[in-house]
């Protein structure tokens, strides 16, 4: 059966790499049967990666679509338009910072291909090679997924990575709130209890400081954790 992958890519303050993000999402090896299409949601940068993707867009035809948000909303508002303007069967989300390799897409797409999975993580923490740095960023990322994963009943190494992989059909009737980085626990929340087939894969991982640009921070942390006993426990 013939699949469209939707790689949808937030984009916010990110001029040095967007380029060679896109250059390696459209050049990553796809399994037979499965075609690409690329949704970039530019969430009003200030760095000049707004005008960057209008020439990029302008320039390549149909490599990506483009969109744009009125102001900046924060991610999970980004990934909300991304995922209303999709158009595959299959969506994956996509960083644009380079962290995470889409050489790792086809590990990522297998266990869905094979039916047996209709969501799919890739854990940074399942052995696969990865930069060495941040521990309390580590630290932090195992108490929220342990957390989730209380409230959950999931068994997840890594609630809180970017690559996360799912059926579109999940989506159906499913309304997401998060506007910033809780749409990671507020989606897993939502596939656990939709009793969604939820596989794990390692990937590579390539973290950057907070000099490099890391946007993620203690803040955002508590606004996880907020989010981890809403999702769970309301809504």
């Amino acid at each position: 059966m013939p699949h469209l992958l939707s790689v949808v890519i937030p984009v916010y303050n990110e001029r040095a790499t967007i380029e060679p993000l896109l250059d390696r999402v459209v050049a990553a090896p796809l399994p037979p049967g499965v075609e690409l299409e690329v949704v970039v949601v530019d969430d009003a940068s200030l760095d000049g990666t707004r005008e960057l993707l209008r020439e990029l867009s302008a320039a390549s035809g149909a490599r990506f679509r483009l969109f744009e948000q009125v102001g900046n909303q924060g991610k999970g508002a980004a990934l909300r338009r991304g995922f209303a303007e999709a158009r595959g069967d299959l969506i994956l989300v996509q960083d644009a910072d380079l962290e995470y390799d889409p050489k790792d897409y086809p590990l990522m797409l297998r266990p869905i291909l094979e039916d047996a999975a209709d969501v799919v993580y890739g854990s940074r923490f399942l052995g696969g090679p990865h930069r060495v740095l941040l521990f309390w960023h580590a630290v932090g990322n195992r108490l929220l997924t342990s957390l989730s994963n209380l409230l959950s009943n999931l068994n997840l190494t890594d609630m809180e990575t970017c690559y996360k992989l799912f059926r579109r059909s999940l989506l159906d009737g499913m309304p997401l709130r998060s506007n910033r980085f809780g749409i990671e626990p507020e989606l897993t929340a939502k596939f656990a209890r939709r009793r969604a087939r939820i596989y794990e894969v390692p990937i590579s991982y390539n973290g950057r400081t907070y000099d490099q640009g890391k946007k993620i921070g203690w803040r955002d942390g508590f606004a996880a954790l907020w989010a981890i006993v809403r999702y769970n426990l309301g809504d």
